[in-house]
């Protein structure tokens, strides 16, 4: 293996490595990838036919022991690739798409790894998460990731409502079956006019991104019949409009009536919706003339 495509580490010593492969786009294969992928002693797959035709489409033959690993066997797998990693063996962790234990398998391997003191490194690559904050034309300097909502309805609604008042940018993966049900639970969550993307098929031939706020991405869904890898792009909580001084005397009263001096009860609630002490403390005296 070239040195340079290779993390630094003791001879024989075992390794973890996780490895992101295309999200789309073969052509977005790295070079390290390719060098795993040929090297590995054992290579774990979520899919091994999706493995088999990335390798061959990639025109590169897997050099070692080739193992299933997903969501259902990861619990009884992961302590047999863990037992042979501790025996030196490097094992590369690939999935369907992008990053291992980003939405996918791979957090388990990772913390069983950690726990044992097995060496974990990656090959990074593709990923749909900053390929769709960057093609949302939204805020990408402060963002959050919060995979795919619950997909029963009240359990969903509780899970945005918390989210309502969010000020990052949001990143969701839904199904394109799922995708109008979600839509329509933003809407209601966060109002019509919530900026938002629909970023689809992502570095595929017929890569989609549409960029309206709620109302127009319900609308289309409503009207489009969706295919294919679905990212959702959610512009954060706009700042609350703090209003003027005399919108917050009867909150200032009502902590007088508790027992506060009216110089504190000023001092607390300016501070909690950011607005000119003087200016609502003349607002309380101009309410009680």
């Amino acid at each position: 293996m070239d040195s340079s495509l290779a993390p630094a580490g003791n001879p024989g010593q075992g390794c973890i490595v996780l490895a992101a492969t295309p999200i789309g786009n073969r052509g977005d294969a790295t070079a390290r990838l390719i060098t795993w992928l040929e090297t590995a002693d054992i290579v774990a797959a979520e899919d091994t036919r999706r493995l088999h035709r990335l390798v061959t489409g990639l025109g590169i033959k897997v050099g070692g022991q080739i193992v299933s690993y997903h969501e259902h066997n990861e619990a009884v797998k992961t302590g047999e690739l863990l037992a042979q990693v501790q025996a030196g063996k490097t094992l590369v962790m690939v999935t369907d798409a992008g990053m291992p234990s980003v939405s996918d398998p791979g957090f388990r391997l990772v913390e069983g790894a950690v726990a044992a003191g097995v060496r974990v490194t990656a090959a990074p690559g593709p990923s749909a998460v900053l390929t769709a904050l960057a093609l949302s034309g939204l805020p990408t300097d402060r963002f959050c990731f919060e995979g795919f909502l619950p997909r029963k309805s009240g359990e969903r609604s509780a899970r945005l409502h918390e989210l309502a008042l969010e000020k990052r940018t949001m990143v969701f993966f839904e199904a394109p079956h799922r995708l109008e049900a979600m839509l329509r639970a933003l809407h209601a969550a966060f109002g019509p006019s919530r900026p938002a993307a629909v970023c689809r098929e992502l570095t595929k031939t017929y890569e989609e991104v549409i960029r309206k706020p709620l109302s127009g991405l319900l609308e289309w869904a409503e009207a489009a019949q969706i295919r294919g890898e679905i990212a959702v792009v959610v512009g954060g909580a706009p700042d609350a409009d703090p209003g003027t001084p005399a919108d917050h005397v009867q909150a200032v009263n009502e902590l007088m009536a508790q027992g506060m001096r009216m110089k504190e009860a000023v001092a607390v609630i300016a501070h909690d919706v950011h607005v000119s002490k003087r200016e609502l403390y003349s607002a309380v005296l101009a309410a009680r003339a």
